[in-house]
């Protein structure tokens, strides 16, 4: 019935007329299409239907892979990109940057003839980095390499100049916190990156994250972390940090690897060490920002949505290219390719670049807090926030039944070598819907240097091969198609 009606409504906007009485009855006609296709709702899950529906795609998905990695889209992700980190330069939360970047986006989208492109407002905070430094004073001068924290309080006009006690974990803090009263804290803390490359973060990030109050407790004047990341020629990284409200807020920066490990050195030695460290940093009020949003409406349930998404933010150093530029932008690309091959699937596909990630998925909250009566009909929600690099599979988080589908669409992907489906598909901005049992997918890459350039200077367009980006948005586009082109609704826990 949904298909017939959808025959009828889309040969009724072919027709046109110069007369006042079929003007009327036409746009009453498309009321009643609105009203019906409005109406629309997937049938009960099938499991065998499913995989039957997954299996006939793959000629789909062989157009896809073709039209990007030898065709007219390819290295058109790659380009996109390029254009609009060269052009906007870093987003940072809060910034002019990237309110510049929603309306470099607004622009694009529409140019590409999408449906529904539009902001959202969302209110972001503000923080601002200002001029910083850090140096070593005793026993030597010399500059050290550092960036301010997201969130991070300034040292004051005048600096901090003091003492450092250096450290390797909280516990080790712990039991020297007699000393750390009057110093700064430096956390050297440790862990195998070359056999871990992307599980050491995890292990490691607490310290950018807490260190500061950790710090503080014990009467510390600042917190300097060893940067948070597996390789460095002398390259500090930046992220987010909290404070304890139990404790002063005192200045934190994360500090290079080199320099980390001189500062050790040094005390092992029984050398005195002192450095003085200034930071401008300071939180503002905060400002409206925005969520850029398009569409490639769904031909037989539009109410029925697949989100696909990256974070248009990103830190105040690089160019946000693979953090979380790439993202965004085989997001982008998902819908481009469908609207050029002339396949519009069953349900509507979203694309959300989403603002102020970096500092907690401000804009995702909002954003779901926005639409949450969206939840019955949102069916999956996909977001790429893990780098651009060769892809090898898809993660995915749902019930049994799902996995098994979604087993199936990774395997769709073997001709580019991609078919792995690992568990743990997940983001930051998507995790409110997650949270409510709406299905979640991300990428699963190569992503053994990702940590190398993440929130560094060092996160250029350099770093993306143009061959991996279009892999990656074949994978995108794929599974995002193959997702909403099911007659049902992925069945949730």
């Amino acid at each position: 019935y949904q298909r017939r009606v959808h025959g009828v409504c889309e040969r009724r906007g072919k027709l046109k007329t110069n007369n006042k009485k079929m003007k009327r009855l036409t746009w009453l006609f498309s009321l009643w299409c609105i009203f019906h296709v409005s109406l629309a709702q997937s049938p009960p899950f099938n499991l065998a239907q499913a995989l039957s529906e997954v299996a006939g795609q793959s000629a789909n998905v062989s157009k896809i892979i073709d039209y990007i990695t030898s065709s007219e889209f390819k290295h058109v992700t790659y380009e996109r990109l390029a254009a609009f980190t060269d052009t906007i330069g870093p987003r940072l939360c809060g910034s002019k940057q990237l309110e510049a970047a929603v309306e470099y986006m607004l622009n694009q989208l529409q140019l590409d003839g999408l449906e529904n492109v539009h902001a959202e407002p969302v209110i972001l905070p503000q923080w601002v980095r200002g001029n910083e430094y850090a140096k070593l004073i005793s026993p030597r001068l010399a500059p050290i390499a550092m960036l301010g924290l997201g969130s991070s309080v300034g040292t004051g006009p005048s600096g901090i100049t003091a003492p450092v006690l250096v450290v390797s974990s909280f516990d080790e803090l712990k039991n020297r916190s007699a000393e750390a009263k009057g110093k700064i804290v430096v956390y050297n803390q440790q862990c195998d990156w070359k056999t871990s490359p992307t599980a050491c973060y995890g292990a490691t990030v607490g310290y950018r994250g807490a260190g500061a109050s950790q710090a503080a407790q014990y009467g510390a004047l600042a917190a300097l972390v060893r940067t948070v990341g597996g390789f460095s020629i002398r390259s500090p990284h930046t992220g987010g940090m909290h404070y304890d409200p139990q404790y002063p807020k005192i200045p934190t920066a994360e500090i290079s690897i080199e320099d980390a490990d001189l500062l050790a050195r040094m005390q092992r030695r029984g050398q005195e060490i002192v450095v003085t460290l200034y930071m401008e940093a300071q939180s503002l009020d905060p400002v409206t920002g925005h969520n850029v949003v398009a569409e490639l409406t769904g031909s037989t349930y539009p109410d029925e949505v697949v989100i696909v998404s990256g974070h248009l933010d990103s830190w105040d150093v690089g160019q946000g290219a693979m953090d979380d530029g790439g993202g965004a932008f085989i997001s982008w690309s998902v819908l481009s390719v469908l609207k050029n091959l002339g396949l519009r699937p069953k349900r509507t596909i979203r694309l959300v670049m989403w603002s102020c990630e970096e500092f907690g998925g401000i804009g995702g909250q909002q954003y779901y807090d926005q639409h949450k009566d969206e939840l019955p009909k949102m069916d999956v929600v996909m977001e790429s926030d893990m780098g651009v690099f060769k892809p090898y599979g898809l993660q995915f988080t749902g019930n049994n039944v799902s996995t098994v589908v979604m087993g199936h669409i990774a395997g769709l992907l073997a001709p580019i070598n991609a078919t792995t489906l690992e568990a743990a598909g997940d983001g930051t901005d998507i995790d409110p819907w997650m949270e409510q049992g709406v299905p979640g997918v991300s990428l699963a890459n190569y992503n053994d240097k990702y940590f190398w350039f993440h929130h560094s200077q060092g996160d250029m367009m350099t770093v993306l091969d143009p061959d991996e980006v279009d892999l990656c948005a074949v994978a995108w586009t794929a599974a995002a198609f193959a997702i909403a082109e099911l007659s049902s609704l992925l069945p949730r826990p």
